[in-house]
């Protein structure tokens, strides 16, 4: 974490040792979130793309059980402290079954858009993202990899890191 006096990070890794901890870490991402948001999440399967974004979706009001994997009907959109538009692109045969969702119109619509495997369309997403990506290290262990593209993203990621900092110096 640098100090004060340098530049705010592009990248940042935080390292979970718990299901809690990654709950928690969902919930920054969640209470720094702004309109216009897009986040991008990338992982294996089981790397917790979907938790991470039941955390995000906790912290921006929305129930966290209406929150699922969107495999099979690629979008879910729920109602929260800001819109938000769930997206999965796992089961997508091309970079255009993506596009033909209307993402162009999700980006601009004022809420916040999580992206599972992202990775898969990261050549049509805006230029403001903060990609997250999730390692596997071990049963409920991860490594979280942030970098913030563009002032929205940038703007997320500085809150996480100093509310992330500011927890563990209080726990």
């Amino acid at each position: 974490m640098p100090d004060s006096e340098s530049s705010p990070p592009t990248t940042w890794t935080y390292t979970s040792l718990s299901e809690v901890e990654t709950a928690a870490l969902g919930a920054a991402v969640g209470h720094a979130a702004r309109a216009g948001a897009v986040i991008a999440l990338v992982g294996n399967l089981g790397a917790g793309k979907t938790r991470l974004t039941r955390a995000v979706a906790k912290a921006l009001e929305v129930d966290e059980k209406l929150v699922t994997s969107p495999t099979f009907v690629l979008i879910q959109e729920y109602d929260g402290r800001l819109p938000v538009f769930h997206f999965d692109t796992y089961r997508l045969g091309s970079v255009d079954e993506f596009l033909d969702l209307g993402v162009e119109e999700y980006f601009e619509a004022g809420g916040v858009c999580l992206i599972e495997w992202a990775d898969r369309v990261a050549g049509v997403l805006p230029d403001d993202v903060l990609r997250i990506e999730i390692d596997i290290t071990g049963e409920s262990t991860r490594v979280f990899k942030f970098a913030a593209h563009g002032p929205i993203a940038q703007s997320i990621l500085n809150d996480v890191t100093r509310n992330v900092a500011d927890a563990h110096k209080e726990g």
